[in-house]
């Protein structure tokens, strides 16, 4: 008999399989990014209709096979379906899921990047900041997370505004993250220096940033 195992974390991605079952992708605190089978769930009498959609964030239980994970229940903490509604905040979203997933790795805890997008995803649905600003604070501390961006020492010829943005994004509790604004001039040089940081380690395209340029950020 299968053992179920209980994971906390956030659906990236899902797709149908064949007639009514979901394929999804999650980035779970415990062990990172991993593919589960929702058998059914397109049906709509199935408890796994509404939970294996992107942006949920739940505890799911699982049965864990040798290439991936079947659905057995869920706890949904948050649909965040009310970032359907927010435009262009909702491309940011699916950006956010797309830049986790490209970090995620299986088998390797994710505790910070899993609440790092959980915060983000509030800041989004909250509107109390600019979309721009929250990607860019985002973008920072993921890469913080993962090692690959560290906030310089010193000023420099930095302005002070992004100086400051750059060691409190990539620092403060997740609770406190999304909490500052800055000026105009202090945001272009936030957003810049965080984007070199981004071309540097992200050796892709992400089709989501794509739609978000589009728009004009």
């Amino acid at each position: 008999m299968r053992e179920d195992c209980r994971l906390t974390g956030v659906v990236l991605q899902a797709q149908p399989v064949g007639e009514y079952d979901r394929r999804c992708v999650i980035l779970t605190r415990e062990r990172g990014r991993i593919t589960a089978f929702a058998r059914g769930a397109r049906r709509a009498t199935s408890p796994f209709l509404a939970a294996t959609n992107p942006f949920v964030f739940a505890r799911f239980t699982l049965y864990e096979g040798r290439d991936a994970y079947t659905f057995a229940g869920a706890e949904v903490i948050d649909y965040f379906t009310e970032l359907a509604q927010v435009q262009p905040g909702v491309w940011y979203g699916f950006y956010f899921l797309e830049l986790a997933s490209y970090y995620g790795q299986e088998g390797m805890e994710a505790y910070g990047m899993v609440d790092l997008l959980y915060t983000a995803l509030r800041a989004l649905k909250r509107e109390s900041l600019p979309p721009k600003l929250i990607r860019r604070i985002f973008e920072c501390r993921m890469m913080v997370e993962n090692g690959d961006f560290a906030p310089p020492e010193e000023p420099g010829d930095l302005d002070p505004g992004a100086f400051y943005a750059l060691g409190y994004a990539s620092g403060a509790p997740f609770a406190r993250l999304f909490a500052f604004s800055l000026s105009e001039t202090s945001m272009e040089a936030f957003a810049e220096a965080v984007e070199n940081g981004r071309r540097r380690a992200v050796d892709r395209t992400l089709k989501s940033l794509a739609v978000i340029e589009e728009l004009g950020e």
